[in-house]
């Protein structure tokens, strides 16, 4: 029997624009938009990324505009060149969006911004591929909650229902008259290696954390001046 050709379906995304496209020019947009508003213009980068952090710096600078998005998109919107770019001068800028970068937009002065940025720091724990800035090492005998890391008199021990956890984390350990030990000390992790995702969970289970999330400047544009200040080079 031939097919019937009175009716046909029209997919959706034929006839929408793709959300990748939508919010590419919600970013540029708000991106133009911020830069009429602001007198500054810095490019930053994070150490250690964690959304809870980054939610703070944006509380901490309610009356700026702070962008994560792709690079191009941001570059786009500040101008890669002379004949394109949004204010004089930002096409210069716009050659330090490379990489996990932000862009700040804001008209507090810059030695404010700059002095919150070098004081802004939170510790937290190390994910799976960080490459591990200490050696750990649990000792070997009663595990303590801390693996060592306070004086035993300060610390308590393990609670017996973890040790099934950190013996498939990994810890050659077992249960003697309900305390969990081990029969030779246990490295958890060596300086200058990267984490695999159990050495990141037993940093974490024995509450080391040993990521920062900082923020690290690269430049900044001013309207008064239309220049653009490496940071770096101004710290040299």
């Amino acid at each position: 029997m031939p097919r019937s050709k009175r009716s046909k379906v029209v997919p959706l995304t034929k006839t929408e624009k793709r959300p990748g496209r939508e919010n590419n020019e919600r970013l540029y947009g708000k991106i133009r938009e911020s830069i009429n508003d602001h007198q500054i213009i810095f490019v930053f980068s994070v150490d250690n990324m964690r959304n809870t952090h980054l939610k703070e710096v944006r509380t901490d600078l309610s009356d700026s505009r702070l962008f994560f998005g792709k690079t191009k998109v941001m570059a786009k919107a500040l101008g890669t060149s002379v004949s394109d770019e949004y204010r004089p001068n930002l096409s210069s800028l716009s050659k330090y969006l490379t990489g996990n970068v932000g862009l700040l937009i804001t008209s507090r002065p810059v030695e404010e911004v700059l002095a919150y940025f070098e004081s802004f720091s939170k510790q937290d724990y190390a994910r799976m591929n960080a490459v591990s800035p200490i050696t750990f090492t649990v000792p070997a005998g009663v595990v303590y909650s801390t693996g060592g890391n306070v004086r035993q008199e300060e610390d308590v021990p393990m609670a017996h229902s973890l040790e099934t956890t950190v013996r498939g984390l990994g810890m050659p350990t077992r249960l003697v008259s309900g305390k969990v030990r081990l029969d030779q000390e246990f490295v958890v992790c060596r300086e200058g290696k990267k984490l695999d995702s159990k050495q990141a969970a037993l940093l974490k289970m024995f509450g080391v954390a040993t990521a920062e999330f900082v923020i690290r400047p690269s430049a900044y544009w001013t309207s008064a001046t239309t220049e653009v200040t490496a940071v770096g080079a101004m710290e040299e």
